[in-house]
């Protein structure tokens, strides 16, 4: 059975970017007669706002998707909640910490910030850790955790990660690519990088669509994989929506939330349009209903560039910047 999943982080309204990720993965899985979940990934605690969790999921009924398994209809994998799901994470990193692929770091936010002008690593992660906790010896790490919580880091195998992806075809990152990253912060909270392995890995999950700013996440999750006995999924990541001004979607592109724009009055069907005819669903922008793409869409169609939304689009849309 194929299995999708769209889970979107509540720390703000989802907007447009989120709603053409949202609007391609379901039609990937309900394409493929699979079945769609929705997994709300508030992990981060502090982040994260349960007012924004009950946002997103009228958003993206709003739109016309629907899903089999989720928070608000329960399903044969629950929670869907990630801040429900730690006796799992903690479980995974137990038995990380039993074949000695992770270490202890004790490296303060000043030590950190001395690096930063180290190598650059993962476009998405920052400059690559130099790994100056990894080989601490034991009576080493005993005077420094009396004074210091320490984070955890997964050790990075000396060997490239290369996979086929199925949009940005085949990709090959470097030994040690953006360095040993962390799985559990010095404040007790699971990284991504581990919470979305173990939750996909869980919930079956066979197919991820996402965005290109996700595409630097997959080695260091399908080592999480390798490492945890785990089979990944199939990945495809897709290219990210631009403003008029050539850079990523942003507020000062204008009242972009999904919110808003229902706020305005807009039909759904006519975002689901332009969310259609800017990933190369449909031949020009009109109103049209999520169920009506399903039985034509191949991700072979969707846009391998980036796609600059213009101003006429924006216009259309009452997207407009009001500065």
């Amino acid at each position: 059975m194929i299995r999708g999943r769209f889970a979107p982080t509540p720390s703000g309204l989802m907007h447009i970017g989120n709603a053409r990720t949202a609007l391609l993965s379901w039609l990937q899985i309900r394409s493929a007669g699979g079945q769609f979940i929705l997994r709300i990934e508030d992990i981060d605690k502090p982040r994260s706002k349960p007012h924004y969790a009950e946002q997103a999921l009228s958003d993206l009924r709003w739109l016309g998707l629907d899903w089999d398994e989720g928070p608000d209809i329960g399903g044969s994998y629950s929670p869907y909640v990630q801040s429900e799901r730690e006796e799992q994470y903690e479980a995974a990193l137990q038995l990380l910490l039993e074949q000695d692929k992770l270490y202890p770091c004790f490296c303060s936010r000043a030590d950190l910030q001395a690096i930063a002008s180290a190598p650059h690593g993962l476009s998405s992660e920052g400059p690559a850790y130099p790994g100056l906790c990894r080989h601490l010896t034991p009576s080493e790490r005993e005077e420094r955790g009396a004074a210091k919580q320490p984070s955890l880091r997964f050790a990075m195998p000396d060997h490239p990660i290369s996979y086929v992806d199925e949009a940005a075809g085949p990709q090959t990152f470097e030994s040690g690519a953006g360095g040993d990253f962390v799985v559990k912060r010095a404040d007790g909270i699971i990284s991504y990088q581990l919470a979305v392995v173990v939750d996909d890995a869980a919930m079956g999950i066979t197919d991820v669509l996402r965005g290109y700013d996700l595409l630097d996440s997959t080695p260091r999750q399908l080592l999480l994989y390798e490492a945890l006995g785990l089979t990944p999924p199939r990945f495809a990541h897709v290219p990210l929506l631009l403003g008029p001004d050539g850079n990523r979607l942003a507020k000062r592109h204008g009242a972009i939330s999904l919110a808003s724009i229902r706020e305005s009055g807009l039909p759904p069907e006519l975002i689901v349009g332009a969310l259609a005819a800017w990933s190369g669903l449909h031949d020009r922008t009109e109103p049209i209903a999520a169920q009506e793409l399903i039985s034509s869409f191949s991700l072979n169609k969707v846009s391998t560039a980036p796609v600059v939304v213009d101003d006429a689009t924006f216009k259309l849309l009452g997207l407009a910047d009001n500065d």
